[in-house]
């Protein structure tokens, strides 16, 4: 039996991602391939480091692409920053935090571990204190962690990080794009991020960036393989524990030396490289307030049906809520019914809050009215089916309320 083409159902993807992409990403992506070498290959290539200068707000020489999916990027940042017997410290408030946690456990780092309750962020303070008991070579901790919808302030830690001499590293995978990030005036030293949320593209490309210091830190561990190496390049008995995600090799691709490290992801990057293109071309405080305002409206008219947002809202993410699912609601039998009857995808949670929380996503090419009211719309009528009393029209009518009246 011979395989049917792919044909893909419509949906719209309204959960914590991936989210649908924008046709101008998948435009890009379906452009004819040249060589890694090609001149219009490696243009490519610096223009997109230059590109996500601007989205990662950074003058950061060394900002590009890891070739796989945003756990590409944290898995490369990591294992090229950490030798083992390395203290790490990771503060913990949502699932992937205990991610982080992991990897670097697998890099052979020592690692602290302070937890929050899920729901709540960390303060500045709490973070300082736990750096000054553990004193950690790296601190690696989450920007907006979709399990929990809630992003950590950064504008403080860099400092904080400078001042103990630590390494600040943060994964800005949901948040980038939808929510303000100053890689450059916070002290970030690198963030890693994915194009499947806020940069509207398909996950496959993981942006990264990396300061000065960091750089320096990367080329200390720096090991060319045999097959490539030349007279003159650094050999260590202890080099970084991966070579696909090797950053001091990455960095002498993507750099003048355009090392033979691997191939690159052709399509991959035109696909990120459009992503970038679009957000600066919108402008980055634009972009953010877009996700805000439609972030917005969506939380008005899920309060306006009468149920309960999760978490913190002080510090809520611009491009997901989470909300309670109402008592005696059948919390994965309402969204199969969004799925199978109006062709729209919301997400349920993790750990203490599955079954609990369902996670609404407002981001990337998602992140427009059409798609907010649709949402409301459909799960207003999956609300009632299911019994929850909920006055017709309230959702739509409340955010429509609220884009009336925002400024």
């Amino acid at each position: 039996m011979i395989a049917s083409p792919v044909n893909p159902p419509q949906r719209l993807l309204m959960g914590p991602g991936p989210v649908n992409a924008d046709p101008r990403v998948l435009r890009a992506m379906s452009a004819q391939l040249v060589g890694q070498y090609d001149p219009t290959m490696t243009a490519y290539m610096n223009e997109t480091m230059e590109l996500y200068r601007g989205v990662f707000r950074t003058v950061n020489e060394a900002t590009l692409l890891v070739d796989g999916t945003s756990r590409a990027g944290i898995e490369a940042a990591l294992v090229s920053l950490i030798a083992p017997g390395d203290r790490v410290l990771v503060p913990v408030f949502g699932r992937f935090g205990h991610l982080l946690r992991e990897i670097a456990e697998r890099c052979g780092a020592e690692v602290h571990v302070v937890e929050r309750e899920w729901g709540t962020v960390f303060t500045v303070a709490e973070i300082e204190k736990a750096i000054v008991e553990t004193r950690p070579k790296l601190l690696a901790i989450v920007h907006g962690d979709t399990s929990t919808t809630l992003a950590q302030p950064l504008d403080d830690l860099g400092a904080v990080c400078a001042k103990h001499g630590v390494i600040l590293y943060t994964d800005a995978t949901a948040s980038l794009g939808g929510n303000e990030f100053e890689l450059d005036a916070w002290g970030v030293d690198v963030a890693t991020a994915g194009l499947q949320k806020c940069l509207g593209g398909p996950s496959g490309s993981a942006p990264i960036s990396l300061s000065p210091r960091a750089v320096d830190l990367v080329n200390s561990r720096r090991s060319i393989e045999a097959g490539i190496r030349v007279d003159g390049d650094e050999v260590r008995a202890e080099p970084i524990r991966s070579n696909y995600f090797d950053l001091s090799q990455i960095l002498d691709y993507w750099g003048p030396k355009r090392l033979n490290h691997h191939t690159e992801a052709t399509s991959m990057l035109y696909g990120a490289r459009e992503c970038a293109r679009l957000l600066v071309d919108e402008g980055m405080p634009q972009a953010v307030e877009r996700h805000r305002l439609h972030g917005a409206a969506m939380a008005v008219g899920l309060t306006s049906m009468g149920l309960e947002l999760f978490g913190d809202q002080s510090v809520r993410m611009n491009n997901v809520v989470g909300v309670e699912i109402p008592a005696g609601l059948d919390g994965d039998g309402a969204r199969a019914a969004m799925l199978n009857d109006y062709g729209i995808e919301i997400g349920t949670s993790f750990g203490p809050l599955h079954g609990r929380v369902w996670r609404i996503g407002i981001m990337g090419y998602n992140a427009r009215r059409d798609a907010v009211l649709l949402t409301l719309a459909a799960l207003e009528q999956v609300l009632r089916r299911g019994g929850a009393s909920v006055t017709a029209g309230a959702g739509v009518g409340g955010a429509i309320d609220y884009y009336g009246g925002a400024a």
